[in-house]
């Protein structure tokens, strides 16, 4: 307890969480991120932290399908659902179409904001078949081959790559949009 009543002890919480399709028991202070979970408490190491503020997007990890950023939620508040990190989308035998379109594209450069990139692509997808529109959407009723340049930038716009790999990212994510049955 400090001079100002505060009580800084941390409170230990325990959860069963759900990556990749595998259970993990933790116990872990409620003030953990997800991300730092995944990587310090946890043997899954792909998801990097880049800005750990939220704005850089290389922390980005699917849960319930949805792209988040896991710099920015606490792991014990994600009990019950469903992870799944840039480790839970392939392996190095048989990649993610996602996966494989950047390698085959060079969408990276250095490679740091790489698994965000995927994870955030994959989530993207989704959110287009789902018919989300983003800000620039010109026409939400176009099929998913009709996504321009300038939407798929759009709504990658919260995932940053300092090596300016951009036009590979974008021409990775439509090669990985057009492989899709």
């Amino acid at each position: 307890m400090t001079a100002d009543g505060l009580d800084l002890e941390p409170v230990m919480v325990a959860s069963r969480l759900r990556i990749n399709g595998q259970a993990y028991d933790v116990t872990l202070d409620s003030r953990t991120t997800l991300l730092d979970t995944l990587r310090e408490h946890l043997p899954l190491t792909g998801t990097k932290k880049g800005c750990d503020h939220g704005q850089c997007g290389a922390c980005t990890v699917l849960v319930n399908g949805r792209r988040i950023n896991s710099c920015l939620t606490l792991a014990a508040m994600h009990e019950g659902d469903e992870i799944v990190t840039i480790e839970g989308l392939g392996t190095s035998r048989e990649l993610h179409p996602m996966q494989a379109a950047f390698v085959e594209r060079d969408g990276f450069q250095c490679g740091y904001c790489t698994p965000g990139q995927i994870c955030s692509a994959v989530g993207m997808l989704a959110e287009l078949e789902a018919g989300w529109p983003s800000h620039v959407t010109r026409d939400v009723s176009a099929p998913l081959g009709a996504v321009t340049n300038e939407e798929i930038r759009e709504r990658m716009s919260g995932n940053l790559c300092r090596c300016a790999a951009y036009p590979n990212i974008v021409a990775a994510i439509r090669d990985a949009m057009a492989a899709r049955p």
